[in-house]
């Protein structure tokens, strides 16, 4: 239940308990609270004990933890044999259609095929007589 606090976060707890309830009145209070929890304890044990009862014997062996969905998948998914698991994580794992896809791109094309003629290239800075492009005037009040 208190499995994430750490010993700083206790200790910053324990001096605002002592800031807001002083050092008189700290104990009295702890002592309130430690029974208050073990009374909550209690109702829920009674209460439990009376669905269990009202249930039946065939739920004898009901468990209220087993309704968290973690322990449920856990419990009748994940144990024993019934399902193949590592298959399961395989199907899903998506690194070897990656690698084909990948394979797929970088594989050149069949020798059969016939080559394509190059692309000729495009100088921007000459036209086809070997003269500069011409750029329109610019006007400096425009811009």
């Amino acid at each position: 239940m208190f499995g994430d606090l750490s010993f700083v976060k206790l200790a910053v707890i324990a001096v605002i308990a002592v800031a807001l309830f002083g050092p008189d009145k700290l104990p009295e209070f702890i002592q309130k609270t430690a029974d208050l929890l073990r009374k909550v304890r209690a109702a829920s044990d009674s209460a439990k004990q009376e669905i269990r009862s009202e249930l039946g014997p065939q739920f004898k062996d009901f468990e209220f933890e087993d309704l968290h969905p973690k322990t449920f998948v856990r419990k009748h998914l994940l144990e024993g044999d019934a399902l193949p698991l590592e298959e399961i994580r395989n199907a899903l794992d998506p690194r070897a259609e990656l690698a084909a896809v990948v394979e797929a791109v970088r594989r050149p094309a069949d020798a059969t095929a016939a080559p394509e003629a190059p692309t000729p290239r495009v100088n921007l800075t000459k036209d086809a007589q070997g003269t500069p492009p011409r750029h329109p005037p610019v006007d400096i009040d425009a811009t």
